[in-house]
């Protein structure tokens, strides 16, 4: 069995999205005092590692706990996108040349490479992001989920969302940002787990991701 976790650790001094706060990770209880150590978290729900459901940008669409689990789980492809640059687009081609394999995938995972810059200010420039025929491959093929290495699966300047309105709209998808390792999952399909944490009316919330080879 191989297992590769693809999540960054939740810290007060992680990358956030621009305009949120950093999390608050307080000591509540301590061994000296109470016995045992207890921590009061407090962060946005779109923080580090974390997906998004269609409620995030629409009332009334599912929210992650509506989901069943099976949504959460499924086979991967990672497409590996290292070499564009800052301002590229990831286009079609770059999916089709998988050729079944991202056809069959649950899941396509889109590696920049932008997870090496996690805790730099580079991390927030110009990544590339997924055109509408990426969208529409991903929609038709009845993905459960995309997930990138980056910040956002829209550009961080475009706050109208066009990506992100385009896949909740009127699909039962989820998107998940901030992934890592990704260039360790190799170019076949695996195991991927993907678990929110269960809160009511989850708009978005932090995840474990991994990668699973029996």
């Amino acid at each position: 069995m191989k297992v590769i976790d693809l999540t960054h650790v939740i810290s007060e001094n992680m990358p956030v999205y621009p305009g949120t706060e950093t999390p608050k990770l307080k000591q509540a209880n301590t061994y000296e005092k109470d016995g045992f150590k207890e921590t009061l978290m407090t962060m946005y729900s779109h923080t580090g590692t974390h997906m998004d459901p269609p409620a995030h940008l629409f009332a009334g669409r599912t929210t992650l706990d509506q989901f069943d689990v099976s949504q959460y789980v499924g086979k991967a492809l990672v497409i590996d996108c290292r070499d564009l640059q800052e301002g590229d687009t990831i286009t079609l081609d770059r999916v089709t040349k998988y050729g079944k394999k991202a056809e069959e995938a649950d899941y396509l995972l889109f590696n920049l490479g932008w997870d090496k810059r996690w805790g730099t200010d580079d991390y927030y420039k110009d990544y590339a992001c997924i055109d509408d025929d990426v969208v529409n491959f991903i929609l038709t093929t009845n993905k459960k989920g995309v997930g990138l290495d980056v910040i956002g699966i829209d550009p961080i300047p475009d706050e109208d969302l066009p990506i992100h309105k385009k896949l909740f709209k009127e699909h039962e998808i989820v998107n998940i940002e901030n992934l890592k390792n990704l260039d360790q999952c190799g170019d076949d399909l695996f195991w991927f787990f993907a678990l929110p944490i269960k809160w009511e009316n989850a708009d978005g919330a932090p995840i474990r991701a991994i990668a699973f080879w029996e």
